[in-house]
Parts: structure tokens; C-alpha cells; sequence
């Protein structure tokens, strides 16, 4: 098996010695490319975004931003990853003598302050300036979209940076006064060529050992071997714990460019969506024909994190906060579980037993998340907490109703944030169905709603502001999904 190494700025390099815990971010740095910074360590704040070349949604390859301090080093093998430092034009000996465009907006529109978080501002924008179908739009000022500019840059790409000077405006003007990219620029030309492969990864050092398989039965062997392993794939998750817990795993198994988690297809009974699909390739490969799901996924914590992240591991952490379990409660959505003795299917609603606990046995894994189709007619994401953006949720509420002739003919709603586990709200779907969808029948099947789950007190919210925000999120629904609202 060839070395563990990573392309950086266009240069080779050996992985070996560090660790199989060793973040990007302290590769890099130890390698003397500074500009990638520890601000949180938590994937929050964007310090250490830096850009690697990943499979494409209109292209053969995508420059995606993501968070260098939350993943581990052994992920990238075989890899392509730029820094802030790559994106400069360089002479023959390495001496920048051109700033990339993104840089040149940014400072001499004063988008660096303290220079602190510049790094990462830059590798965010850049991904987003090589975003395939970026585009220039027609419409006056006065009446663009404020989180669009002329040029068809998105500010939710730069939602995972922060800046501690409050410079906001200017970073917002710089990302909204770059072009597109010339004929020549090599990044641009890169986006044309093939992904770099998976590559089969067995690295050992430190007595810990992480392992790419190269299929999905290797996979489940190795898990059949080795039950106390750790899975990861975007490991925004794990990264945290390996980061601010110090926890450490002697065997982990990568999962994440798996071919059999993968899959995104729409067949005419339902959708099947892989694992290990981060959720900005489901994103825009759904491209909004999964509505709630759409609702979702800009709520979800921020770009840098959705460009990791995947359904399988909001899932696979059992988490009784994670976003994604009530809009799938709500979509009846399943699970196929797979291990080296085959796969099953279990609806989601079975899946949680308690507290991060599930039907998922010692050596299986979530391969897929299958949605049945048609969806339900009226639907609806109510995510409560204290940022509109990259926040976790104090409660999140999910909606599918079936309305025909005015009358609610299915509910189903899912809930997190109120219980041990992600639920239904199965009295409140009771309370709505055969009804008339009149604020009548909102205000009762609201007063159910706020009795469901067991919320606690804690730091984010209280039980009772939880219970009343259950309550107040269908009457929310109700005014958004008819016209009797009075401006």
C-alpha cells in the first residue's frame, strides 16, 4: 500500500510522522502554512477553512471549503488541498507576486482588520468564487437579494467565518466585487479534470490506526473485526470530540468516499440518499425538489460545516438536538442498516431507543436514508435558538401535511429538542387529521402540541419556553399556509 500523503499547493507531501489524530490544521501549520488558524476548535468560527477538491455537482471537481480543525490529516490521503498561501501567483522561486483576486478585493476594500481570521475568510470565498454556477444577475440594486450580490456570490458561503472586528461590511463588499475567473486561472482550469481518487488508506501510527476501505464489504468486515472501532466521515462531529474532549480512538474507519454511500437517486416511489453524501451535494443535487429538506438545510449550522456533514452521521450520533431527524421523522423517511451479514430497513420513527441510543447493532452502519414518495402537500421547518445561523436548535419542529378540500387528510410532525430522543408528535397528528385546516383546528392541535415530549431547562431554553414554542410554531404554519392573515 503506497504512503499516506497529501497534495498542498500544488506540492506533495508525506503525511508521516503525525499522528492519525492530528488534525489539517495542525498539519499545516506544522509545515509552516500559518495563515490556517485554531480560533474554536469547534468548527464555529472559520479561522482554519482551507479548500480541497472534492467530486462535482456541475463539475468534474468542486473547490470546497471546509474545516481544517476538524478533520483529521489520514482523511486527506491522496488528496488536493489549497491554503491561503496556495492562492497567490508565485515566480520560479515561491515569492508571491500576484494576489488572487479574492485577496485583492479583500484588501483594498479594508476586509482585514486584526488579519486574524483573513485566512479563512479568503479560503471560504475563493470556494465560493470557483462555485461552477456562480453568475452575474440582471437586477437593480435597490432590489437584489441582500444575501446575493450582482455577481451571484452567496454570503451564506462565508455564514461558518467569523470576524472578532466586526467587519462585516467590507468582507461583504469584497465578496461582492469579484468577477469570475479567467480563462488561464489554473484553480478555474482544475474544476475540469477528475477528483482525485479515494484513496485505500491503512495508516499506523502512535498505536492508533485509521483505515479507508475501498467497499462497503471491506467496511463491514473490518467492523465485524473490530466492533469498539470509530466511524467518521465528514467528522465535524468526531473532530470535536478528538479536539475539546481529548478522546482518542485506536482504530478508526473512514467511511465517507465509500461508492455505496454515495448514492443519490429518485426513483418513482421514493428518494434514496447515501450516507455518506455531505449535505451540500444533496443540497444542490436535489436542487429544491425535496421542499423540506430545502427548508433545512440552510438552517443547518453553516456552509463550512454542510460541506462535511452527512445524514448518516447526524443519525448515527443519536443526538436528541440534531436537525435533521425531525424534518425525516416528518418525511416517514427509513434507514438501510448495513453490516457484513447484509442490509435491513428500519423506519426512523423505531430507530431511537433513549438517550443517543438505537436499533443500530455492533457492526452495522447507516448506508442510506430512503424518503417515500409523493410528499406530503404542505410542509413546513420551524428551527428555534438565539442566531438565526450556525446555532443549535433549542427546539426544531418539522411539518408534512396532506390537505385536500381543506381537510388535513395525513399529519405528521417530528420533533427534536423536547425528549431523550427525536420524536413524533403522535396526539398532535391525531388532533389534526380528519379536521379542517382552519385557525380552529390549529389552536386546538396546538394546545396538544405543547403537552408532547418531556422538555427539560437547561442553558438554551426553558421547558416551558420549549412547550410554548411547539404551540406557537403550528399556529405559525397555519398563518403561512393560508390566506387569512391580515397585513
Amino acid at each position: 500500500m503506497v504512503a499516506a500523503r497529501i497534495t498542498v499547493n500544488g506540492k506533495e507531501t508525506p503525511i508521516a510522522p503525525a499522528s492519525p489524530h492530528a488534525t489539517v490544521l495542525d498539519f499545516l501549520r506544522d509545515r509552516g502554512l500559518t495563515g490556517t488558524k485554531e480560533g474554536c476548535a469547534e468548527g464555529e468560527c472559520g479561522a482554519c477553512s482551507i479548500m480541497v477538491a472534492r467530486p462535482g455537482v456541475n463539475k468534474p471537481t468542486d473547490w470546497v471549503a471546509v474545516n481544517a480543525c476538524l478533520v483529521p490529516v489520514a482523511s486527506l490521503d491522496g488528496q488536493e488541498v489549497i491554503t491561503s498561501e496556495g492562492l497567490a501567483t508565485v515566480d520560479e522561486t515561491g515569492k508571491p507576486t500576484e494576489l488572487h483576486p479574492v485577496q485583492q478585493e479583500m484588501a483594498v476594500r479594508g476586509g482585514s482588520q486584526c488579519g486574524y481570521c483573513t485566512p479563512g475568510f479568503i479560503c471560504s470565498m475563493a470556494s465560493e468564487y470557483y462555485r461552477p454556477d456562480r453568475c452575474a444577475h440582471e437586477e437593480p440594486a435597490d432590489h437584489a437579494d441582500p444575501e446575493h450580490g450582482p455577481n451571484g456570490f452567496d454570503l451564506h458561503s462565508l455564514s461558518g467565518n467569523l470576524c472578532r472586528c466586526t467587519g462585516y461590511r467590507p468582507i461583504r463588499d469584497a465578496a461582492y466585487a469579484v468577477g469570475s475567473p479567467e480563462e488561464d486561472d489554473v484553480l478555474a482550469q482544475r474544476r475540469d479534470e477528475a477528483p482525485p481518487a479515494p484513496a485505500e488508506t491503512q495508516y499506523t501510527q502512535d498505536d492508533s490506526t485509521f483505515v479507508r476501505p475501498a467497499t462497503l464489504a471491506e467496511a463491514a468486515q473490518l467492523l465485524r473485526e473490530r466492533p469498539d472501532a470509530q466511524i467518521v466521515a465528514g467528522s465535524t462531529d468526531w473532530g470535536v470530540e478528538v479536539n475539546i474532549r481529548s478522546r482518542r480512538a485506536k482504530y478508526v474507519i473512514a467511511v465517507d468516499r465509500l461508492p455505496e454511500l454515495r448514492e443519490l437517486r429518485v426513483e418513482s416511489d421514493h428518494v434514496l440518499i447515501g450516507a455518506a453524501q455531505t449535505l451540500t451535494e444533496i443540497e444542490r443535487r436535489l436542487d429544491g425538489s425535496v421542499p423540506l429538506l430545502a427548508e433545512l438545510f440552510p438552517q443547518f449550522a453553516s456552509r463550512l460545516i454542510r460541506n462535511s456533514a452527512t445524514l448518516g452521521g447526524n443519525l448515527g450520533t443519536g443526538s436528541p438536538i440534531g436537525d435533521s431527524p425531525p424534518v425525516l421523522l416528518a418525511l416517514e423517511a427509513s434507514l438501510v442498516l448495513a453490516d457484513a451479514d447484509g442490509e435491513r430497513e428500519v423506519p426512523l420513527a423505531d430507530y431511537f431507543t433513549g438517550y443517543r441510543q438505537s436499533v443500530r447493532r455492533p457492526g452495522e452502519l447507516i448506508r442510506a436514508v430512503r424518503v417515500p414518495l409523493p410528499l406530503s402537500t404542505v410542509t413546513g421547518f420551524h428551527k428555534i435558538a438565539k442566531r438565526r445561523f450556525d446555532d443549535i436548535s433549542s427546539v426544531a419542529v418539522a411539518f408534512a401535511l396532506d390537505i385536500e378540500d381543506g381537510i388535513v387528510r395525513k399529519a405528521r410532525i417530528g420533533l427534536g429538542g423536547v425528549a431523550a430522543t427525536p420524536i413524533r408528535a403522535l396526539s398532535t397528528e391525531a388532533a389534526l387529521e380528519g379536521k379542517p385546516w382552519t385557525r380552529e383546528t390549529a389552536e386546538a392541535a396546538a394546545r396538544e402540541l405543547r403537552g408532547e415530549g418531556t422538555p427539560m431547562s437547561d442553558h438554551r431554553a426553558s421547558a416551558l419556553y420549549r412547550s410554548a414554542m411547539l404551540g406557537q410554531s403550528l399556529l405559525k404554519l397555519h398563518a403561512e399556509t393560508t390566506e387569512a392573515v391580515s397585513s
